[in-house]
């Protein structure tokens, strides 16, 4: 056994400073949370129950399995930005009659769940881990379709939605659609484009146009339920392939379905019982300073989130300021890649390269644990070749075929954000904590920057330095980095995949491995040409 030892004072000063402020940030992201869980607001969710419908979060409850999990993603999309919270869309993964699922739910309490910007950047984020994780998709429908006032902004990229169904249903994924209301104009593809289709009489309106514009194209009086009703999709299009008497119905349906998949997960099974961890996981909540320049050991972390906190480290004496080595969570194997000391020097970049390349011959996915300042610079280390070796680890995560989980926990900055595998490297997941940070550097660092620039600039020219505005610029510089760079900010891009409690970190990673495992876990033997 190579189980951990935790150094870990619960009693010290800072671990309550610590913990006191990772429950601050909680709660400010929660707050945010709140946003999206209350839909359009009072008044239109008061309409839209006087209808008698549910919510689009209690169609997912009375979708799921009774007390089985549901993993929800970007939950933050569209903060900060014109738009509600959550982008009128509630996507994530449940199980379904014993199978997981991808679920996408509008939510027609916000703009009558019109899609926005941010709606079709999230379905798209979806879609991707659906098709990455054979998933089967089931989406509840009830939409007005497009934003018209941002309908440039939607118009040519929210065609991959369509896009996206047919090429799920052609991997042998299936997509299951269940129309709770309107779905008009290209909306109407959702279903059309789905394997399975369930509508509810007197309730589902599926048509490109409707009455107002049919009569304008071609003069046709005409009445939704003829041109686009649920019983006339069921006896005359055959458009919908079960007729539901209510949303309860529907639902029962779409579980149905979903039995008779005869669904099965292409990759192995966990090799070994869950153990749970040594160490309280609740004890994450003080590990990582509220100021990111201070270290944390990142074995603390992992001692509270793999099975029995068995953990073989690999290289431990090699490259120390990156951890790596081999474990089980939730009885899979994995390979750990975690941050101890912020920067990448070059020992650490081909230790990462090597760990990399082990983790592939042995088909083990890779979960990487960020809290990094970037790659080394100064000429020292560039003339040992930090170029080089840091190319190489960016290599081998790019060209690695083993599932990746990224978890930022500190800091993730530079080209560090890249080599440890960030979105644009395709995680399968990508999750951050509150205490995260992402950007090209540390605000200071980047403010600083641009003074040094600046600086050199009007001595070149010859004119006086104004060192007035100089700080006034670099005080505005850092605040616009730091705001940019905080966790709801990437959220609401849909940067990650969500903010996660530090508490619930091997929840979710156990849920990750899961769903990553319904398609085959295979390593490469092909990489680019790494310079030595």
């Amino acid at each position: 056994m190579t189980v951990l030892a935790s150094a870990l004072d619960e009693t010290s000063a800072a671990y309550a400073a610590n913990a006191e402020a990772m429950i601050v940030k909680l709660a400010e992201i929660e707050a945010e949370q709140a946003k999206a869980l209350a839909g359009g607001g009072p008044r239109y969710v008061e309409r839209h129950r006087a209808r008698g419908k549910l919510g689009v979060r209690e169609r997912i409850e009375l979708l799921l399995d009774p007390d089985s999990p549901f993993l929800e993603l970007s939950p933050l999309a569209a903060w900060g930005t014109e738009f509600a919270v959550g982008a009128s869309i509630v996507t994530g993964i449940g199980v379904v009659e014993g199978t997981e699922c991808l679920i996408s739910g509008s939510d027609p309490t916000v703009r009558g769940g019109t899609s926005n910007p941010w709606t079709v950047r999230k379905s798209f984020r979806a879609h991707d881990i659906a098709l990455a994780n054979r998933l089967p998709v089931i989406s509840l429908v009830e939409s007005g379709g497009a934003d018209l006032p941002t309908q440039k902004e939607i118009f040519i990229p929210g065609g991959r939605t369509f896009r996206d169904l047919t090429r799920l249903s052609a991997a042998g994924i299936p997509t299951i659609a269940i129309v709770f209301g309107n779905s008009t104009a290209g909306g109407a593809y959702l279903p059309g484009m789905s394997d399975h289709v369930v509508m509810i009489e007197k309730r589902s309106k599926v048509f490109l146009g409707g009455p107002p514009l049919v009569k304008m194209a071609t003069g046709e009086e005409s009445d939704e339920e003829s041109l686009g009703g649920a019983q006339m999709h069921a006896r005359t299009s055959g458009l919908a392939d079960y007729l539901a008497a209510d949303e309860q119905d529907a639902i029962r349906i779409g579980r149905r379905i979903v039995a008779r998949l005869n669904w099965r997960k292409h990759g192995p099974r966990p090799v070994a019982p869950p153990a749970p961890p040594r160490y309280d996981p609740g004890q994450l909540l003080g590990i990582v300073p509220p100021d990111l320049r201070i270290p944390f050991d990142p074995r603390e972390v992992i001692a509270r989130v793999v099975d029995d906190s068995d953990f073989d480290e690999f290289k431990p004496a090699y490259g120390t300021s990156l951890v790596t080595g081999w474990a089980n969570v939730h009885g899979y194997p994995v390979g750990i890649l975690a941050n101890a000391r912020g920067i990448l020097f070059s020992a650490e970049s081909q230790k990462a390269a090597q760990f990399i390349q082990l983790a592939n011959q042995a088909d083990t996915p890779l979960i990487f644990l960020h809290n990094t300042t970037g790659y080394m610079v100064g000429s020292q280390y560039e003339q040992a070749g930090i170029i080089k070796h840091g190319a190489m680890m960016i290599n081998a995560v790019s060209n690695s075929a083993v599932p990746h989980i990224s978890i930022l926990m500190g800091a993730s900055y530079g080209a560090g954000h890249y080599g440890m595998c960030g979105r644009a490297y395709d995680p399968r997941f990508l999750f951050a904590w509150p205490s995260a940070k992402s950007a090209v550097m540390g605000p200071a660092q980047l403010a600083g920057v641009l003074s040094i620039v600046s600086r050199a600039a009007a001595q070149a020219a010859g004119r006086p330095f104004d060192e007035d505005a100089d700080a006034a610029m670099k005080e505005a510089v850092a605040a616009q980095i730091e705001a940019e760079s905080l966790p709801m900010f990437l959220s609401g891009r849909i940067y990650d995949d969500g903010i996660i409690d530090p508490r619930d970190t091997r929840t979710v990673l156990g849920l990750c491995l899961s769903v990553v495992h319904g398609a085959p876990v295979r390593g490469t033997a092909g990489y680019g040409v790494f310079r030595m």
